[in-house]
């Protein structure tokens, strides 16, 4: 089974960017499915992953004691890419949506999501929570991709750093450092790319 660290990932991540940027059509790798997800929301609503079939998805962490740095910039998360999506809600990109699971220092899920809820609310202007859905579950079911040849969760990953960009189809199709202000925009553009994808395969 090939386990590839963070290094070696982001690089083969980063290289395939270059490429695909200078080849615009050119479509993300298809990294296999991502396994079934149920979590709480800030509402205390229990959702789960059958819900968001036909969607993309960015799926994150925030850590409770240190929402804005610790697992991802937080603040270039906002201005980045949920802004983005938001402004763009209307249109195709509608479908994009945002899950951000809280989690504690060592990775483990935190079930009182108000106080990271506060700081979304305060952060980001005009916050949807139907865009941007905070999150209390098992995220490392979601990031555990060893029946693909891929582990993010092996010790030393860092797998709470990473953002994960989903298809509609439950695939993973972009895995990039959320700790990295260039490899968020880096992400932004992998969601675009997909997009255009999706509007291609619509326009035959």
């Amino acid at each position: 089974m090939l386990v590839l660290g963070p290094a070696v990932l982001f690089i083969g991540f980063t290289l395939f960017m270059n490429r695909s940027c200078e080849h615009k059509f050119e479509e993300l790798d298809d990294f296999g499915p991502v396994p079934a997800f149920q979590f709480t929301d800030a509402n205390g609503t229990q959702r789960n992953s059958k819900e968001f079939e036909g969607e993309i998805l960015l799926i994150n962490t925030l850590q409770s004691s240190c929402p804005d740095s610790c697992s991802i910039l937080m603040w270039h998360l906002n201005q980045t890419i949920y802004q983005h999506v938001w402004k763009n809600k209307t249109k195709k990109t509608k479908k994009i949506r945002m899950i951000s699971f809280l989690i504690d220092a060592e990775g483990n899920p935190v079930k009182d999501l108000s106080v990271i809820n506060d700081a979304v609310k305060d952060l980001a202007e005009n916050y949807d929570p139907s865009i941007w859905i905070l999150a209390s579950g098992d995220v490392r079911s979601i990031y555990n991709l060893n029946n693909n040849g891929v582990s993010l969760i092996d010790e030393g990953a860092n797998f709470e750093e990473l953002m994960l960009l989903i298809d509609k189809k439950s695939h993973l199709r972009m895995v990039l450092s959320g700790k990295v202000e260039g490899q968020i925009r880096r992400m932004k553009q992998s969601m675009a790319l997909l997009q255009k994808q999706y509007d291609k395969q619509s326009s035959k």
